[in-house]
């Protein structure tokens, strides 16, 4: 997760936390900004990261690893390490504060910049703006929350068409909504006036209050048993718990 738009001096601590098999980072306060299991470091640990890859239900799964996906606030790097390691997808985080890259690179795993990974240290919307980014992200994920976690940092209508602008015609954006400020329905409202009102899917709520948003750059419904058989082949590829997903993923409006 990144943070609002700070000068460097004000941008929180960064910390590190184990609990047991667990790596958490911290940015100045208890809240958990991201995680990793210290002997599987590419893995997806938390269940709402896991849900930020619900765009693969509706990628060319032949063709994954010829796209590119973005990341908007690093956070413990899990997203960005998952897309590259095991996507092999060519991969991009933009990202705020320094610090934050530093902990990746020393604590949590994260490799250092190739030809198939890149982090941007940059403020998300402005970075987003830059011409060189529009129409190349095929997976978008949005994780930007201060180091309160109270609410989406980024979450205007202009911000969303920001990010419409970024993605090819068959690309997705996930969103992580979670906080004690946040509305749900003011969010989606936002998301439906860039992206238009048959764009929008959605997940029930994970036990600790994230909701993961899918909105599609052209706007699909495939059948049920379309989706299945794509869950069972990602779930088979990329061990992802998504044969459980559709029971609480489904198309919503505002």
């Amino acid at each position: 997760m990144a943070r609002k738009k700070e000068t460097l001096q004000e941008l929180p601590e960064v910390s590190v936390s184990d609990d047991g098999e667990v790596r958490h980072l911290h940015l100045g306060t208890p809240w958990i900004q991201g995680s990793m299991r210290i002997d599987e470091p590419f893995a997806l640990e938390l269940e709402y990261v896991q849900r930020m890859m619900a765009w693969l239900l509706f990628a060319d799964l032949a063709q994954v690893s010829k796209g590119h996906a973005m990341q908007l606030g690093l956070g413990a790097g899990a997203i960005t390490k998952f897309c590259h390691k095991k996507l092999r997808i060519c991969t991009t985080a933009i990202e705020l504060n320094p610090q934050v890259l530093a902990v990746c690179r020393q604590w949590f795993k994260l490799p250092p910049d190739g030809p198939k990974l890149r982090v941007v240290l940059a403020d998300a919307s402005k970075e987003i703006q830059n011409p060189m980014w529009l129409g190349t992200v095929d997976a978008l994920a949005v994780d930007l929350y201060d180091h309160e976690a109270a609410a989406p940092v980024l979450d205007s209508p202009d911000f969303y068409a920001d990010c419409r602008a970024l993605l090819t015609e068959t690309g997705c954006m996930t969103v992580n909504l979670f906080g004690r400020a946040s509305s749900f329905d003011r969010s989606l409202q936002s998301m439906a006036q860039a992206f238009g009102d048959d764009a929008l899917w959605a997940f029930k709520p994970t036990r600790e209050g994230n909701t993961v948003v899918l909105a599609q750059r052209t706007p699909t419904r495939p059948k049920r048993a379309e989706l299945a058989e794509k869950a069972e082949a990602i779930q088979a590829r990329w061990d992802l718990p998504t044969s459980k997903w559709l029971r609480v993923f489904k198309p919503v409006k505002p």
